[in-house]
């Protein structure tokens, strides 16, 4: 087989391969192109196997797995991309690690890499006052304007957090919509919540609270708890189904043990049948404290489930449905608990209109499958 036969690469670093908004959208772009032509590489740091591992050996791509910046320190850090960035062909660089984005932009460029990709997936750093904080993002942010050939992101407040307010003025921001294979979520079957029901052992007038997140203080599963105390004092038919893992579970489980609320949460851990739970939900509730999109926002009103979101969380997410409603994290409890029991009681929209909106928003996977392509300096397939 001759060189022009292998199939282009991109090489993508991320933390790891787990079930984050960043890593599902990737592999929702990796699933969909055509392997043969483009493979996807990754760089992680994590030592822990990632969830999606064994799909992208299984797909072809390779997975190389270095020490952190906080571990090796910059230039140490730099050599170990380096290495791994010299021994392919590599048509471009993808960096999605937010912040720390700079290092693997600098290293491709050593290694003569013309493409040097770096995509902003969260809006932290816009919440917080600390000069330390502003003056670190400065400096990182020079990191990224020096050595990226590119800037991407999936909301201009994910844009303007990385990549400063004037470059997105500017127009200098490519705005990569997180997209979804709608199919999923619309080809479910009919007695997908009845399965889901006798599964978590809940009886059919269970009112279910979703939640899907990493067990991280960003998630604010706290709050969630703190909300779902007072709906199950209120109405003791509420039961919230909380999707992922993380550091913070074991602290949550406990909290949820304190609050006497235990019976009334289930803890799923990381679940490869999100659209089929999805589905389940009467509710999706998603109070994060930062959010740079919110991929999970938009699979919930796919299914056609009632979302109600802290006003951290982009106002992009909403599809135009009627089916988002946004609250302050300062608001009282009462409050949320009133939108959650309004949203219980909606009517989902129609196959017909979540696919209409959901695509001409742009959130379709296979309408914006080219823009990525375009990306990397690749023919549309």
């Amino acid at each position: 087989m001759t060189k022009l036969d292998h199939p282009k690469r991109v090489l993508h670093i991320v933390s790891s391969m787990g079930r984050g908004g960043a890593e599902t959208l990737i592999m929702n772009i990796y699933r969909n192109i055509d392997r043969k032509k483009l493979q996807f590489d990754f760089i992680t740091h994590s030592k822990a196997s990632g969830d999606f591992d064994d799909e992208i050996k299984s797909m072809g791509g390779t997975i190389y797995n270095i020490s952190s910046l906080g571990t090796k320190g910059p230039m140490n850090y730099i050599k170990q991309l380096v290495n791994v960035m010299s021994s392919n062909d590599y048509v471009a660089v993808h960096a999605h690690t937010d912040y720390q984005s700079g290092f693997p932009a600098l290293a491709a460029k050593i290694c003569g890499i013309k493409n040097r990709i770096c995509h902003s997936h969260s809006n932290f750093w816009l919440k917080s006052n600390s000069f330390k904080t502003w003056f670190t993002l400065k400096i990182l942010q020079a990191l990224i304007k020096s050595s990226a050939t590119k800037f991407c992101s999936c909301s201009e407040e994910a844009a303007e957090f990385l990549f400063g307010k004037r470059t997105v003025i500017n127009g200098g921001v490519h705005i990569l919509k997180n997209g979804i294979d709608i199919s999923e979520y619309i080809d479910i079957e009919a007695n997908s919540r009845e399965s889901v029901l006798k599964e978590l052992d809940l009886s059919e007038d269970t009112k279910i609270v979703g939640h899907v997140g990493r067990f991280s203080e960003s998630k604010n599963h706290k709050f969630i708890l703190k909300i779902m105390k007072k709906l199950v004092e209120e109405d003791n038919r509420f039961t919230a189904v909380l999707i992922g893992d993380g550091p913070l579970r074991k602290t949550i489980e406990m909290e949820a043990k304190k609050l006497r609320i235990r019976d009334h949460i289930k803890f799923l851990g990381v679940r490869s049948d999100i659209p089929r739970l999805m589905n389940a939900f009467d509710v999706f509730l998603f109070p994060s404290l930062f959010e740079g999109f919110g991929i999970v926002m938009l699979e919930a009103q796919c299914s056609g489930t009632p979302c109600i979101a802290s006003d951290f969380v982009p106002k992009s997410t909403d599809m135009e449905l009627g089916l988002v409603k946004y609250f302050q994290l300062e608001d009282d409890i009462d409050k949320w608990c009133d939108g959650i029991k309004a949203a219980v009681l909606m009517d989902g929209p129609t196959n017909n209109s979540r696919i209409k909106n959901i695509s001409k928003l742009g959130f379709n996977i296979q309408e914006n499958l080219n823009d990525w392509l375009k990306l990397y300096g690749i023919q549309s397939q």
